[in-house]
């Protein structure tokens, strides 16, 4: 169980530099599924930092969040191929037709390259973000029905699923069925500080909930031993994920 719990759980890589990149990487392998490449570690030490963690034998959650024209996300989203990743994701509200020729592009170079194509995701409406938030950038509709609205988006386009809130999860699963992926950031054990998310959960409740995959970062990272911690965590999954 402990396996298939490792599988689940990916690492928020949240540092500011290659060598605290390295540190955590060999710190955490034998406990992370997949490391979690973002905007900050990725606009300050490029490819390289997936390709220092892929010679780890880890895998690469790149969550640059594409949302551009449908050529430009496109495009990117092969390179993400060419990097090696095993996951990457693009805004939702980017559109239909972005996310489709996405899938496109990306099935095409797979399929000649001999890849096997990386989980695709579409990110729906930010864990930082409430009701308010929306309101004050013109979306009048609740937090809940625009996640949903997003999800089934997502899966008309041919994506793998989303990263939404483990709040949103039950009505996802409704939505998109049960072979639709769920990555969940704003995962807290009971014991830890919210930081700056708003809607957060436990890792047991993020899977009661219907959550693939759970996404954790200072609750690792900032504990006295972050393997440990992540041993806890791995330990809380896994007794979730027992019959």
């Amino acid at each position: 169980m402990l396996k298939d719990a490792k599988k689940r759980l990916v690492f928020a890589l949240d540092v500011d530099s290659f060598d605290k990149a390295q540190a955590l990487v060999e710190q955490l392998r034998d406990q992370v599924g997949l490391f979690k490449v973002g905007k900050q570690l990725f606009t300050r030490c490029g490819p390289r930092v997936v390709e220092m963690i892929r010679r780890q034998g880890c895998e690469v959650f790149l969550d640059l969040k594409y949302h551009d024209i449908p050529n430009t996300v496109a495009k990117a989203g092969v390179e993400a191929c060419r990097l090696g990743v095993s996951m990457f994701n693009v805004h939702a509200l980017g559109g239909l037709e972005m996310m489709q020729q996405t899938v496109k592009e990306v099935d095409a170079w797979c399929r000649i390259h001999g890849r096997t194509r990386p989980m695709m995701l579409a990110v729906t409406i930010l864990t930082s973000s409430t009701e308010a938030t929306l309101r004050g950038v013109g979306i009048d509709r609740p937090v809940m029905e625009m996640v949903t609205k997003l999800a089934r988006l997502t899966k008309d386009a041919g994506f793998d699923g989303v990263v939404a809130s483990p709040q949103e999860a039950p009505l996802i699963r409704a939505a998109c069925g049960e072979d639709f992926a769920i990555v969940t950031p704003g995962v807290r054990p009971a014991s830890a500080a919210m930081d700056d998310q708003k809607r957060v959960t436990t890792p047991a409740e993020a899977i009661a909930k219907g959550a693939t995959h759970l996404v954790v970062g200072r609750p690792i990272s900032a504990a006295e031993n972050p393997a440990q911690a992540a041993q806890m965590i791995l330990a809380e999954i896994a007794a979730a994920l027992e019959p």
